[in-house]
């Protein structure tokens, strides 16, 4: 047998899922769904066209997706998964097989819902970016429908990169922020961005060296963070800016800001701030621990058939 469309990986997973009383290794999900779906050893060695990935593992993967954005299910850290207090509720109203429309919903049904979002506060204009509403799948044209799938991989992919930087330890996290500015241009080589955090470090975990002798500086500081930021954080920052009679500096945080640390930030002169997700967008752009594949799309060359320009 073929292996089953993702949609039909969902309810093994909320079974497999509900019958262990804490977290789960993925691995361990991805074949206890396969055995229950039946999907023969030969099936399970069939991959990708792109050859990363097993199909099973990636339809898998993606049912859990859908568990997540309905709430059901969380990686409580890397490769690891777990029923919701909300899954286990659904699981025990839902004792019989999912019907075809449950399935469906589960499926489909959540697909705006944004994973991992910042703690309450207000969104930093740079990303608050709305999703158009995709085309129906069956009046969207073929370039409409991938677009579509490359936006929902980017997303699921964003929330990956959010939940690995979740469980980093803070002076890794200040390594991976440095990467991140100079893979956007900033100093002529990596040797041009010091990690300086540390005790007395005056709020300063970062400085960036703009010029090749240092008379131009950012400062920067990243907070692997799980609680919203608020103006008082950002107050300190900006007076350890002072304290270096610095003009420029970068806040970069995994979590998001008060309405009343935007406010500040946006009142004062050189302060810039990079929440969670516009992070993840950053990491995604300039392929910092993001790996990237090129699809060849094939398209008519016109010109070449053109026999009076020949």
């Amino acid at each position: 047998m073929a292996v089953p469309t993702y949609d039909r990986f969902i309810e093994p997973l909320l079974r497999f899922l509900a019958a262990k009383p804490g977290e789960v290794r993925a691995a361990e999900a991805y074949e206890a769904a396969a055995s229950s779906l039946g999907i023969s050893d030969e099936d399970r060695r069939e991959f990708l066209p792109s050859g990363i990935q097993p199909v099973y593992k990636n339809r898998a993967g993606w049912a859990h997706d859908r568990l997540k954005r309905a709430g059901l299910s969380r990686s409580s850290r890397r490769g690891y998964w777990q029923l919701t207090e909300e899954g286990r509720k659904f699981v025990a109203e839902h004792r019989v097989p999912l019907t075809d429309d449950e399935l469906e919903h589960l499926a489909d049904g959540y697909m705006d819902v944004r994973l991992r979002p910042p703690p309450t506060g207000e969104a930093l204009a740079e990303i608050a970016i709305a999703q158009p509403p995709a085309p129906s799948a069956t009046v969207a044209s073929p370039d409409e429908r991938l677009a579509e799938a490359l936006s929902e991989l980017r997303r699921s992919v964003a929330g990956e990169v959010l939940e690995t930087l979740g469980g980093i330890s803070p002076g890794f996290f200040e390594s991976i922020v440095l990467d991140v500015l100079h893979r956007m241009g900033y100093g002529a080589s990596r040797s041009d961005l010091q990690k300086v955090g540390g005790s007395g470090d005056g709020g300063i975990d970062g400085i960036i060296s703009l010029d090749k002798l240092g008379l131009e500086k950012v400062y920067v500081q990243a907070k692997r963070w799980k609680d919203v930021v608020g103006r008082p954080m950002i107050q300190a920052f900006f007076g350890a800016l002072a304290g270096q009679r610095a003009k420029k500096g970068v806040f970069i945080t995994t979590s998001g800001y008060t309405t009343q640390a935007i406010e500040f930030a946006r009142s004062v002169e050189g302060i810039v701030l990079v929440d969670g997700p516009r992070l993840a967008e950053l990491m995604i752009d300039h392929e910092v621990g993001v790996s990237v594949r090129t699809i060849k799309v094939p398209k008519l060359d016109s010109d070449y058939f053109d026999e009076e320009a020949a």
